[in-house]
């Protein structure tokens, strides 16, 4: 129960947020709200703002929210209503939602970093037994900059490289008595993991000095890893590399909060910057129902100078939402069973 409670904390606040941001935009344009709402389903708590006359409500439902601007209201009088204005106002409005949580992802991961200790970076220490990099060229004392040209600052986004790409050969850039140097084909052992086959990482690394400068890099570098999974993620599912049973939705989700919470706040911390980056990206796929896929639309339109019809919309986007949900159980399902496993 406490950890369902974290997560609905968690994806609680993420979502305000969200739509915080659409709220914001609308209200710096002038844009007609009617409602902001957190949740979904029956209200639990509503009150109108005297001053605005929006409807500020939260519904019993944690999975979802929504900014109630009548935004497909073609016959509006009012000048301000959302489809009277621009298109790049309208595009920054829709945007703005994963943008914002995108950017909170960067400062809760911040935290994360500015309250880690030690710091680890990427200089190598020394090797574990049998290691097969030291082989190919790679010395203690080298610090790594780069797996196959991505630049890597921290430890964690080190080893996710060489586990994604160290199946096979991949290329080290290293700093050596204060030179760039390139190893090519450096090999890592490999394994099975979750039923996906990883890279092995064969040596550890040295702390690093917590200042300013590598606090911004590992927020920086981390920030990024969280949107490089997302892309590794939809590009391996694209290819077969994942299937399903490595996709998580709410409820694998909220198992893996309840872990995180085990292990202690700064990993609860962790986890709640990578799901809200997460969330920002996933949410401006070009996917229909998605605001994504109502960018694509407002692309069209500023290409076309004229809007989409709306029925033609309003069908793309009920497929794409049915899509989705019927994904959304399908994940569901097999996160429950996986609880039972």
């Amino acid at each position: 129960m406490l950890n369902i409670l974290l997560a609905l904390l968690i994806f609680g606040f993420l979502i305000f947020i969200h739509e915080l941001g659409h709220f914001l935009f609308a209200r710096l344009f002038k844009v007609d709200v009617t409602e902001f709402s957190i949740g979904m389903g029956p209200k639990i708590f509503s009150r109108v703002s005297k001053k605005s006359g929006i409807l500020y409500s939260l519904r019993l439902f944690p999975i979802g929210g929504y900014v109630s601007m009548n935004e497909d209201d073609e016959n509006s009088e009012s000048e301000n209503a959302f489809i009277k204005k621009s298109v790049w106002k309208r595009f920054l409005i829709v945007a703005a939602g994963g943008l914002v949580n995108i950017a909170v992802g960067f400062v809760i991961m911040a935290v994360f970093v500015a309250s880690s200790s030690p710091l680890i970076g990427t200089q190598v220490a020394e090797f574990n037994d049998g290691a097969t990099s030291s082989t190919c060229g790679l010395e203690v004392g080298d610090r790594i900059v780069a797996v196959n040209n991505t630049r890597v600052y921290s430890s964690t986004e080190l080893f996710y490289e060489i586990m994604h790409d160290g199946t096979k050969p991949v290329d080290l850039t290293v700093v050596r008595d204060g030179k760039s140097i390139t190893l090519e084909n450096v090999e890592f052992s490999s394994d099975k993991m979750d039923g996906l086959s990883v890279g092995l990482p064969d040596f550890k690394v040295y702390t690093v000095k917590k200042d300013l400068s590598n606090v911004v890099k590992q927020t920086y570098g981390q920030s990024g890893l969280a949107i490089r999974q997302v892309w590794d993620s939809i590009f391996g599912m694209i290819t077969g590399r994942y299937s399903i049973s490595n996709v998580s939705g709410p409820v694998g989700t909220t198992e893996v909060i309840g872990e995180a919470a085990e292990l202690g706040a700064p990993y609860v911390i962790y986890l709640a910057a990578m799901i809200s980056i997460n969330l920002g990206i996933v949410n401006l796929l070009p996917i229909p129902a998605l605001d994504g896929g109502r960018l694509v639309f407002l692309a069209v339109e500023a290409i076309r100078k004229k809007r989409l019809p709306n029925r033609l919309e309003e069908k793309i986007n009920f497929v794409g939402l049915a899509l989705l949900m019927l994904l959304m159980i399908v994940i569901t399902f097999k996160d429950i069973i996986n609880i039972f496993i």
